[in-house]
């Protein structure tokens, strides 16, 4: 197994959104959910991508990641990972992803905190949660150690880093 890539790697930090299949709510079961931060885990741990900040939301979900290979490789792996163990451990049919992805090239250290703020408040904004911090799936819970800040970031022009 791969280590997990440290510092700099050859590619730049994303963000990420990937919806379900029609924006049916695949992944609001606690089973599904865990599935999915399960794979993206599983991947980190392999060392094909930075995982810097995540929430997984019934419909869809949010990275801020840094490819080890390419952008492209590291969705297929996700998405693909997922939906081949979400037949394999529950039983699922039919297609579980919209065939493509959103991604946004992340430029500064501003840029990366209003990402990063999005996705610990988008449990809030949908309803799902009070706070952040209090859903299950989110880099924003404690429960989670995710990668720090890209290194490769330019700094935030408004403020000291």
């Amino acid at each position: 197994m791969a280590a997990p890539p440290r510092g700099n790697t050859g590619y730049s930090c994303y963000f990420i959104t990937a919806s379900t299949f029609q924006k049916r709510q695949r992944l609001q079961s606690h089973r599904m959910a865990l599935l999915l931060l399960d794979v993206l885990l599983h991947y980190r741990e392999q060392g094909r991508y930075l995982l810097h900040e995540f929430v997984v939301m019934p419909d869809h979900f949010h990275l801020l990641i840094t490819p080890a290979e390419s952008l492209e490789r590291a969705l297929q792996l996700i998405k693909g990972g997922f939906s081949y163990r979400a037949r394999k451990d529950v039983g699922s049919i039919g297609p579980l992803w919209q065939p493509s992805y959103h991604d946004r090239r992340v430029r500064d250290v501003r840029e990366y905190r209003a990402f990063r703020q999005y996705i610990h408040q988008n449990p809030a904004r949908k309803g799902l949660a009070v706070e952040g911090e209090g859903y299950p799936y989110s880099s924003a819970s404690p429960r989670f150690r995710v990668e720090d800040l890209p290194q490769r970031l330019k700094p935030d022009s408004s403020r000291a880093v």
